[in-house]
């Protein structure tokens, strides 16, 4: 039973394919990060552009 566990553990241990999944959410994560910082500045700065705009033509 013991040598069993040990073979078990042995194998989950070595196993590397469930890293691939880990390594691309990772990924996945910082990159959308990325892109909604992105997209809050841009927006912000859209919004500023505008209201001068708007207050221009006014």
């Amino acid at each position: 039973m013991a040598r069993t566990l040990q073979n078990v553990w042995r194998n989950l241990w070595e196993d590397e394919h469930g890293q691939d999944i880990a390594e691309y959410a990772v990924m996945l994560a910082v990159i959308l990060v990325i892109v909604v910082g992105t997209i809050r500045l841009i927006g912000s700065n859209a919004n500023s552009v505008f209201s001068n705009v708007g207050s221009a033509i006014q």
